[in-house]
């Protein structure tokens, strides 16, 4: 079973060419404000598509392969071009379906046109989808203040039916996928604004950020975190993750190298090969939005639990109930302990991986978790 933990900034290393943007004002960088729903914990954002251009509302899937949007319910747009078979847009979608919809033409059903596979990662659930381009329009930024509208005029999605909307946000129309593919949200903001491969993702409780491009990234007013990043590898899993794919097809999800877990700086004993993806796609480290908790293989689980029950006795720390959740999962959530009184703050758990520390040398990069 795959790890997942959190992530807070990612770089990308591939390189595509796709649409053409606005000739006249190219940005650096691009900024989506994010917010956390509280029925179903996932996390929200808007772009404007379509025209006349209107507000769509999206699930983040940090891990996503695209943009898809329900296409079912009242899709107006002029400017929508579904993707004809064999043209350059279903080579970059990776696309090798192609056929006819016979109760159309209308967005999502077109004659001889290419399909996807749009997928709800919440719901395990995936379904065919017809190739196209929009318009989309999202905001500019200097990394520290929000700046004028632009337009990527040939933005590649899928258009999907109503129903692979279930389990997601009420209000939500679609899902952006931040993946490694080459028609994801990174890729293709890349190509169509000329800017490098990168983006960060800040996520709070509540509220959150994502910029593409290059920093800074002001997170919080007088704090650039592109000046102090702590940088470790991302890993590709040789075997797809998502919930229909093609043999030989990779993941497009994000993976990290974490090496050793350690409670009060001391190594749990784990069997260490499950921290490697092998040959099959299992093991490793997963970074995802999916899950809103940390999940961790049963016996790693079980060493972990048992080890962190045991140092937080030993400092006095109160033990509570159990927290009820859909899966069994960290002992930080289902096993919650506190400390009751003691006023003060102090590390109990830490993940190291390798990694450097931007332009001050080499180091560790290190993921800590306090109470």
């Amino acid at each position: 079973m795959t790890s997942s933990f959190p992530i807070f900034i990612i770089s990308l290393l591939l390189i595509i060419s796709v649409s053409n943007s606005q000739p006249s004002f190219r940005p650096d960088a691009l900024v989506l404000s994010v917010r956390k729903d509280a029925s179903t914990l996932q996390y929200l954002t808007t772009i404007n598509q379509r025209t006349p251009l209107v507000p769509v509302n999206l699930t983040v899937h940090l891990g996503g392969q695209f943009l898809w949007v329900d296409c079912d319910n009242n899709y107006v747009s002029s400017t929508y071009r579904p993707a004809r078979c064999r043209s350059a847009q279903c080579s970059l979608a990776g696309s090798t379906a192609c056929g006819d919809c016979f109760n159309g033409p209308r967005p999502g059903c077109n004659n001889n046109t290419c399909g996807v596979f749009p997928d709800n990662p919440f719901t395990r659930t995936a379904t065919s989808g017809e190739l196209a381009e929009d318009v989309i329009s999202v905001q500019s930024t200097d990394g520290s203040n929000p700046g004028r509208a632009v337009t990527a005029r040939n933005f590649i999605f899928s258009c999907a039916p109503t129903f692979l909307l279930n389990g997601l946000a009420r209000g939500v129309t679609g899902l952006a996928g931040l993946g490694r593919a080459r028609i994801g949200f990174p890729s293709q903001f890349a190509a169509a604004f000329s800017f490098r491969r990168k983006f960060a993702i800040c996520l709070s409780s509540s509220t959150g950020v994502i910029f593409f491009g290059d920093g800074p990234y002001r997170f919080l007013p007088g704090l650039d975190a592109s000046a102090s990043l702590i940088y470790t590898p991302l890993f590709i899993n040789p075997v797809s993750t998502a919930a229909t794919f093609s043999q030989g097809e990779a993941s497009t999800e994000y993976f990290i190298g974490v090496t050793t877990i350690r409670i009060n700086n001391n190594p749990i004993s784990i069997n260490n090969t499950l921290l490697t993806i092998d040959s099959q796609g299992n093991g490793g480290t997963k970074i995802s939005t999916v899950n809103p908790y940390t999940l961790l293989e049963t016996s790693i689980y079980r060493a972990f639990s048992s080890a962190y029950i045991r140092e937080a006795a030993s400092r006095n720390i109160t033990r509570v109930g159990s927290v009820r959740l859909r899966r069994s999962m960290c002992a930080l959530v289902a096993r919650t302990l506190v400390a009751r009184g003691s006023g003060r703050q102090s590390r109990i758990l830490s993940c190291s991986c390798g990694g450097r520390m931007g332009p001050f040398g080499q180091s560790r990069a290190r993921t800590r978790w306090f109470r």
